[in-house]
């Protein structure tokens, strides 16, 4: 495909382009996609030292401007930028994960990974709770003065706010019990509005900063002489999620693993019983289950529409194998995964991810090449430097990739067929690379992903998804302020401000609604029970995913005995990761997706004129979500 031709977008697949990947150029423009993928492209072999040859970056170039296959999201928006360079790795990967068992080193790290760009999980099952000390007996006072002789002044940098949540945490964990008051300053972080370089957007002032201080410090005096449980651990992560903020957009995306039986943390999310603090909306939250049948009727309230549907982990199988015929490749260190759930993840340990659009490859020779190129792109990445040591360690020793497909229920069946063949090819090719170049056979090399926001790009079902319906709206935030909202307004698309969960709004958030379709050719929701759906994972895990499968199985309350008699059956040997929510009726106000009718589809097209052109838009501004919950972020 040359630069001239035309790329083969889904509906509001340009937009999305533009809102999200797009950097500024020389000319005071925007790129358009052929100079996004020349960045790319040349970027492998500067930054990543994947040394391609002329021919092999033609392959690229034909792959990506036609929609066959692409990088990761914060591939498209880092490559050949100076963060690249300063920070290396953790500015490429997707997400990360992290197990709470000692009282500072979790929580700051997840703070910097988040503040990074990279969505976190975290475990916080009681086996590992229970290895932190007790608060120290004596409650801190902790208090802001912006005053030069304040204990501590709050460098303006994402150093500085890491090292304040370290000062706070530690002074409540001196060795002898004892506790220590102390001040700080923030007059040196920069005001509300200012332009963050790098990762993009406007600074949020120090306001958020400020209240999570004094929130998990309010936290932590609570318990003072007690060890910290669970629950506590996840608002203390919640919390610090809801501090991460860029240009007055969410960008945190977490997922907490807690315990099966655990009641207090199966009851934090159960929005019916109120009381519950909005920042526990940061998080997914799923459980820890080996046997299913150990499941208390506890763990089925949210099911039945009382609160928050938790998801399932089975650690037992992601540690036991990749694929679920294939035993020779254990995962031993797994301890939890990414926001999503479709990477299996040790401490510390980051993800590396990229996606196929399957429904637009067309033989399984051409599937094998792009999968071959975006495991080699993958490959050198996770060789590149970390700053953190830790991570570096673990990621450099598994080599840990997700190669992913999405459009997988819009595919032919002739093109699922070919992923067994296509694994089976890249396994291979990865020992051959590996011992020429000198890495480590990589531990993990494929996965399946929700993918929300690079299925837009080619207006293909998100990841094994569904299509939601054939008519619905899409929801897209964005700051307030920000040029993309103007546009949308302007060209007569719904625009309204985010409600909270206590019934506020959030006037730096707005929530911009697109009428969309899908084929009539593709497989929808309605037209498939939840076995159906499950059916997905269970065919995917031993024919693809050798990480894990992450859907989102639509339900209907009616399907529960059904969906209870299937993981009756299938959990013990081919799940690794399912979460559910009801097809509708689920409560989520301003819901990511929301069917709609096909008169009332053209009734919205009729009022809107698309976007077509975006070239002075200020891309900083908006929330960068890639899955499809709309959690996350890719920057």
């Amino acid at each position: 495909m040359s630069k001239e031709q035309l790329i083969p977008w889904g509906e509001v697949g340009y937009p999305t382009f533009k809102r999200t990947y797009a950097r500024a150029t020389e000319n005071g423009r925007t790129e358009e996609w052929p100079d996004t993928v020349e960045r790319v492209i040349k970027a492998c072999n500067d930054q990543l030292g994947c040394n391609f040859r002329e021919d092999e970056k033609q392959d690229i170039r034909d792959i990506m401007l036609s929609l066959k296959g692409t990088v990761a999201g914060r591939f498209l928006w880092q490559l050949g930028t100076e963060t690249v360079d300063r920070l290396g790795l953790p500015s490429l990967q997707n997400c990360s994960f992290v197990v709470v068992d000692e009282p500072i080193r979790p929580f700051t790290w997840a703070f910097e990974m988040l503040m990074l760009g990279s969505g976190v999980g975290f475990n916080i099952q009681r086996e590992h709770v229970y290895q932190l000390p007790k608060v120290g007996h004596q409650k801190v006072e902790i208090t802001r003065s912006d005053v030069n002789d304040a204990d501590f002044i709050v460098p303006d940098s994402r150093e500085g706010w890491v090292m304040l949540l370290e000062k706070v945490i530690e002074s409540h964990f001196w060795q002898d019990g004892t506790c220590e008051d102390f001040t700080f300053a923030t007059h040196l972080i920069r005001p509300k509005g200012a332009k963050i370089k790098g990762f993009g957007g406007t600074a949020s002032g120090s306001e958020d900063l400020v209240w999570g201080m004094m929130e998990i410090n309010k936290i932590l005096n609570a318990k003072a002489g007690r060890r910290l449980s669970s629950v506590d651990c996840l608002d203390i992560m919640n919390i610090i999620g809801k501090i991460v903020v860029a240009g007055n957009v969410r960008r945190s995306a977490q997922i907490a693993l807690g315990d099966h039986d655990d009641i207090e943390y199966l009851r934090a999310k159960r929005w019916d019983l109120g009381g519950i603090p909005n920042w526990r909306a940061m998080s997914n939250n799923s459980v820890v289950c080996d046997d299913i049948d150990l499941l208390p009727s506890e763990f089925w309230e949210g099911y039945k529409g009382n609160g928050e549907p938790y998801g399932l982990i089975n650690l037992k199988n992601s540690r036991k194998w990749g694929r679920t015929h294939e035993m020779e490749y254990p995962d031993p260190d797994v301890m939890g995964f990414n926001p999503c759930a479709e990477q299996s993840l040790a401490n510390f340990e980051t993800c590396c991810l990229a996606e196929i659009y399957l429904p637009n490859i067309e033989s399984a020779e051409e599937l094998k090449k792009v999968a071959r190129y975006l495991y080699r792109i993958n490959k050198h990445s996770l060789a590149i430097p970390c700053s953190l040591k830790e991570t570096e360690a673990i990621v450099h020793a598994n080599m840990r990739m997700g190669i992913g497909v999405t459009g997988y229920l819009q595919a032919t069946e002739q093109q699922r067929v070919w992923l067994d063949e296509t694994y089976t090819y890249l396994r291979a090719y990865d020992k051959e690379y590996s011992k020429q170049h000198g890495f480590p056979n990589s531990i993990k090399l494929t996965t399946v992903k929700p993918s929300g926001t690079l299925s837009l790009l080619a207006g293909v079902t998100p990841g094994a998804h569904p299509g939601f319906s054939e008519y619905y709206l899409r929801r897209i935030r964005m700051a307030a302020d920000s040029e993309l909202a103007r546009v949308a307004r302007t060209n007569g698309y719904h625009v309204e401000y985010v409600r909270n969960f206590d019934g506020t709004e959030d006037h730096s958030t707005v929530v911009v609604s697109f009428p969309c379709k899908f084929p009539k050719d593709t497989k929808f929701a309605d037209e498939m029970s939840a076995v159906d759906q499950l059916e997905v994972i269970k065919r995917l895990q031993s024919e693809w995913s050798d990480n894990s499968v992450s859907v989102t199985i639509y339900y209907r309350m009616e399907e529960l005995e059904s969906i209870k008699a299937w993981l009756d059956d299938n959990y013990d040997y081919c799940v690794k990761s399912v979460s559910f929510l009801l097809h509708s009726g689920h409560g989520f106000d301003q819901a990511p997706l929301e069917e709609i009718s096909e008169s009332r589809y053209h009734e919205e097209r009729s009022k809107v004129t698309p976007i077509t052109s975006l070239d002075s838009v200020e891309l900083d501004d908006v929330e960068i979500a890639d899955c499809d919950t709309g959690a996350c972020p890719v920057r």
